[in-house]
């Protein structure tokens, strides 16, 4: 049985998550596994956002669901 999007997705930010966590997770400073929070939060906001954007039939819902998208990427961006 094929898989939705969803899991694939999910399964691309687990994998992402462990490798990134997998890199010694000792070295990491305070700050900088607050940073990986933060983008792993955003991360998942953002994947939420995309399906909401793909269901969406209002256009002015999906005005907004674009602006928020935005303001996530510049969020990641800032991370960055």
């Amino acid at each position: 049985m094929a898989r939705g999007w969803e899991s694939k997705s999910v399964e691309e930010q687990i994998a992402s998550a462990k490798e990134r966590h997998g890199q010694s997770r000792a070295k990491l400073t305070p700050e900088q596994m607050e940073t990986e929070r933060k983008r792993d939060s955003l991360l998942l906001q953002r994947t939420r956002m995309l399906r909401e954007i793909e269901k969406c039939q209002d256009p002015r819902y999906r005005a907004t669901l674009e602006s928020g998208l935005a303001y996530l990427d510049s969020q990641l961006a800032g991370l960055a």
